[in-house]
């Protein structure tokens, strides 16, 4: 027997096709304009968050229920890690922290919905985000701080001769922040995704016989869901602890 391509069939899967950008409304080509399926799962994780924090407390009870218990809890727990990481003086930039976690979150969470598309999977998602925190940080540093800011590549605690080569470390390693903090969360969530799918392929192969890997889906989707909280725990913490370098640079 053969495929549509003449060759012979077999086990065909295809874990990285989930992950293509694709136009919403019909068509092949994608422009900056385009409303794409990353558009559309991004505007949803939006969304979820506007529920949860704005619909959800609106009542603002005394005794708060489900939803505002849980907006409560997300927000105290958020408002600890930045007071924690960055000081006191940190906490004026707690909204935006507190913006970055949630839509991370939930696009994390929302992208393990079947059929759906993990937004965080895509560089060019997590690369704004981490450009976003890096030039924030960088020209805040600058601001508050003047050329004091400098101090932060110059460690007066090293031996004299060394810290001239400790600078060029600390310069290079400041410079390739905005890559492993965009590659990092992009690539835990696109690797999770794919394991997923090939499961999901050998178990559709299988048929009756799909018992081992249907039991593998259901314990790696759960490690998913421990992965997706993780990740935005992860880059939200990372940013606390670069905001924390440019409010306080000496060493």
């Amino acid at each position: 027997m053969a495929d549509a391509t003449g060759g012979p069939s077999g086990l065909q899967i295809h874990p990285m096709d989930q992950f293509v950008v694709k136009p919403l409304f019909g068509g092949d080509t994608v422009s900056f304009y385009t409303i794409t399926n990353v558009t559309l799962w991004m505007a949803l994780a939006i969304l979820a968050m506007s529920l949860l924090l704005v619909w959800g407390t609106r009542q603002r009870a005394v005794v708060p229920g489900r939803v505002q218990s849980m907006a409560e809890l997300v927000y105290g727990f958020t408002y600890s890690m930045v007071e924690d990481v960055a000081g006191k003086d940190g906490v004026r930039f707690f909204p935006y922290i507190m913006t970055i976690f949630m839509f991370i979150l939930f696009a994390n969470v929302l992208g393990l919905i079947p059929m759906s598309f993990a937004t965080t999977s895509h560089i060019a998602v997590t690369a704004v985000l981490a450009l976003a925190v890096f030039l924030g940080v960088t020209v805040l540093g600058f601001v508050l701080n003047g050329a004091k800011f400098l101090n932060l590549f110059w460690v007066h605690s090293a031996p004299l001769v060394l810290r001239p080569i400790l600078a060029v470390i600390e310069l290079i390693s400041y410079f390739v922040r905005p890559v492993s903090h965009s590659i990092r969360l992009a690539g835990n969530i696109m690797a999770g995704h794919a394991v997923l799918k090939v499961f999901a392929g050998f178990a559709g192969v299988l048929g009756l016989g799909s018992i081992l890997p249907i039991a593998a889906i259901s314990t790696i989707y759960a490690l998913e869901v421990l992965v997706a909280v993780i990740q935005a725990y992860v880059f939200t913490i990372l940013t606390c602890v670069y905001l924390s370098d440019a409010l306080h640079p000496g060493h």
